[in-house]
């Protein structure tokens, strides 16, 4: 089924002249391997379709440095490969209104709003902005439910539902309204101080929960299952994939 979806994308994308048809290499695959949790952990009968959307993001992105040499293949890979493993269950979805993904080496200071940020996502432009530092240490602690990639990715794909494109309102209507019924009830728990699995900026707006909530929806599944079965499945239905059934060992 999957080979099938994959040959429609393809089809499609090539039409509008958006995709290259190329394959990964084998240094790009061993730092796949070395980088993603998710893709190590992936079910084989699902590796070669993630390999293939990671090589047609970084094909349909332009990556810019801020404050280094240049971005490497291995900066292209992680950031791709996070991005599929948000959107491997919507398989149309490549964030297309985010022409740009800009990397800093750190920390970088906003001349915007005058202030330090490890990532952002700037809609009017196209842009996200990933801190590499930042990016791996998420990476590198598997289940503490806080990763920038995640994260600032997160914030990518619940703007793309609501841009005028051909990627536009891929996240069920129905559903959504269901799941902001139950974020609201846990953002109303953060901020009174109650029991909860989300850390304090789960409260700050819907947006910045919908990127917590995935952040420990993909890192820690079982705790977010065990905590709320409700949240946990309405989450699995808006993205059309269950990690508790994609990744071994779960």
């Amino acid at each position: 089924m999957l080979k099938a979806v994959r040959d429609v994308i393809k089809a499609t994308l090539n039409y509008f002249g958006i995709f290259g048809l190329g394959r990964l290499n084998q240094e790009q695959v061993r730092k796949l391997k070395k980088y993603s949790p998710y893709f190590r952990q992936l079910k084989l009968q699902y590796q070669k379709e993630f390999m293939w959307r990671v090589s047609q993001f970084i094909s349909a992105k332009k990556f810019v440095s801020r404050g280094m040499e240049e971005v490497t293949e291995e900066m292209k890979v992680v950031v791709a490969a996070l991005s599929v493993q948000i959107t491997f269950g919507l398989p149309r979805v490549y964030l297309a209104h985010f022409k740009k993904i800009l990397i800093y080496p750190d920390n970088y200071y906003s001349t915007i709003n005058k202030q330090y940020h490890k990532g952002e996502v700037n809609p009017r432009f196209g842009i996200i902005v990933l801190s590499w530092k930042n990016l791996v240490e998420g990476i590198a602690n598997e289940s503490d439910g806080v990763n920038l990639g995640i994260h600032e990715l997160a914030h990518a794909i619940h703007l793309e539902n609501r841009i005028s494109n051909y990627e536009y309102g891929f996240l069920d209507q129905n559903l959504w309204k269901k799941y902001y019924d139950l974020a609201e009830f846990e953002m109303f728990k953060v901020k009174e101080g109650d029991t909860s699995m989300f850390r304090s900026a789960a409260a700050i707006d819907h947006h910045e929960f919908f990127a917590v909530l995935l952040e420990n929806f993909f890192e820690r599944p079982k705790a977010l299952k065990a905590y709320s079965p409700v949240l946990y499945e309405k989450t699995t239905k808006l993205l059309k994939q269950d990690p508790l059934k994609l990744l071994m060992n779960n």
